[in-house]
């Protein structure tokens, strides 16, 4: 089926991009929209337990952001450099994104926060990135963390403050290894975990790490012919079997996020059922007219025009009636993207 990137377009004003989380995290606003075909309701985060079953299962991803925007100097002409760390390669080297590339050819030393880490720039890689081999007499992770800066989305105009490290996590961050957030779960507090609990919904986590290739807008006029980026993705055992048993006995399952929906509906075995996965890649591209295998309901952030993520929530909630719920979160004066408010679809 042949579909226009242009028919997943809207117009967001200025403004409406939040370039800060709101404090404190569950205050933000809630949009519902029914699977059902019912009408859309307001609310704020604090809701959510209200929408939620006894014997819901919440599937949630544990990723955690490091601090991959290093900032560095060419030995011998004290030149700027940015390295942005894409991620840990098998010979103990990473792959990065280098600016200026293109003036620093493989063989060139650089050296970062005051001589106390040094790297050597490698050749290209196949995805276009570049090899980094970093020199240091510690531990490299303590260091970048110390002097690292979060990588907030580019629509965040801005710069990475330090609070950044911990306002750009979930609560429940635990898997290092992600360039950008699950940003639905940036919502939840401690207090809203216990409502729920209380409530006898249950949560289970896998970890997916989400790249840049999250952020890349779909340029092919079909959608069709988009390539999507890889990913890795872990599911325990634990997670797959508690999911496999809510199916089996009819129990709603809901993803926090379109990370999460992308690991389960990427571990499904030929029997029908959620696999375990150890850093198994996926490339699935989620879009209309998909038919979701897991789950039963999805808790997302507002997404960018013409992306993939849009796309992911029109194959389950319907282009039409995705595109008005976000006309109408417009008027509302909801807040968009990472730091903005949420969307239950339910």
């Amino acid at each position: 089926m042949k579909f226009d990137i242009n028919l997943f377009d809207y117009d967001l004003p200025d403004g409406r991009i939040a370039f800060y989380p709101a404090e404190p995290r569950d205050s933000s606003k809630l949009l519902i929209l029914p699977l059902n075909g019912g009408v859309t309701k307001h609310g704020i985060f604090t809701d959510l337990p209200g929408f939620l079953r006894s014997g819901d299962l919440l599937v949630l991803n544990n990723s955690k952001v490091f601090p991959a925007r290093l900032f560095g100097r060419k030995k011998g002409t004290g030149g700027k450099v940015e390295i942005f760390l894409l991620g840990k390669l098998n010979n103990g080297s990473w792959e990065a994104l280098v600016r200026p590339g293109r003036r620093l050819p493989p063989g060139t030393k650089i050296e970062f926060f005051e001589n106390k880490l040094s790297a050597i720039l490698g050749e290209r890689t196949e995805s276009g990135g570049r090899k980094v081999e970093f020199k240091t007499d510690s531990d490299l992770m303590p260091i970048i963390w110390e002097y690292g800066e979060i990588p907030l989305p580019p629509y965040i105009a801005r710069n990475a403050e330090e609070e950044d490290k911990s306002r750009y996590q979930t609560i429940y961050a635990e898997n290092v290894g992600a360039v950008a957030a699950p940003t639905a779960g940036f919502h939840f507090t401690d207090r809203l975990f216990k409502e729920i609990d209380e409530l006898g919904a249950r949560t289970a986590f896998l970890t997916l790490h989400p790249g840049l290739g999250t952020f890349r807008p779909i340029t092919a006029s079909d959608i069709n012919l988009h390539k999507m980026h890889q990913e890795k993705y872990s599911i325990p055992v634990e997670t797959a079997n508690a999911v496999n048993l809510a199916k089996s006995e009819g129990r709603r399952i809901i993803a926090v996020g379109t990370t999460t929906v992308r690991a389960l509906e990427s571990s499904i075995g030929p029997d029908g059922t959620v696999e375990p996965a150890d850093w198994r890649a996926t490339d699935l591209f989620i879009k209309p007219p998909h038919k979701f295998k897991v789950i039963n309901g999805l808790l997302t952030n507002f997404h960018l025009p013409k992306s993939t993520l849009l796309l992911m929530i029109s194959a389950l909630a319907g282009r039409e009636r995705v595109l008005a719920a976000y006309e109408e979160a417009v008027k509302k004066e909801y807040r968009f993207y990472s730091y903005g408010d949420a969307m239950l679809i339910i």
